[in-house]
């Protein structure tokens, strides 16, 4: 495994921020898939960053944006955040595939985070892109997600 590329086991361990907690579940929901894994060439990749040499199709971890949305004393986050899907060379078509079966799987699903609690995950848009000098195509798939906080005493000992 490169060190680019995110361990659901290694996330969850050090898991206690929102975000940590909701990408290592996001993770180990879609290494589970083996229709996922044959859209991604018999395996799912989900980096931190573009492997270097890795043939796509593969997924990485875009954009993210969490903020503090306490209610009622709880510790709550809203969270944006993007997966991107990088497709075969010259075929937008393989991105989307694997981006629309993440969407499927991420939609409302009861993920199970370390620390916190998943209140909300839904699929807010799918796009592509084409890079015009390499002519690579990628899917982004960009999720809103609302995690709460377990209290101590919820918390498994």
């Amino acid at each position: 495994m490169s060190a680019a590329t995110t361990s659901a086991a290694t996330m969850t361990a050090v898991s206690t921020g929102p975000l940590l907690a909701l990408r290592g579940a996001i993770l180990a929901r879609l290494a589970a898939d083996a229709t996922l894994a044959g859209l991604t060439g018999g395996r799912f990749r989900l980096h931190d960053e573009p492997p270097r040499g890795a043939s796509p199709v593969y997924a990485l971890f875009g954009d993210t944006t969490v903020r503090a949305d306490p209610v009622d004393g709880a510790s709550r986050h809203l969270h944006e955040l993007a997966l991107v899907v990088v497709g075969k060379p010259g075929s937008t078509r393989s991105a989307v595939e694997a981006a629309a079966r993440i969407g499927d799987l991420l939609a409302d699903a009861p993920l199970s985070l370390t620390g916190h609690a998943l209140v909300l995950l839904r699929v807010q848009s799918l796009s592509t892109v084409r890079d015009p000098r390499s002519g690579e195509a990628s899917a982004t798939l960009t999720l809103a997600a609302v995690t709460e906080a377990l209290l101590p005493e919820a918390l498994p000992t």
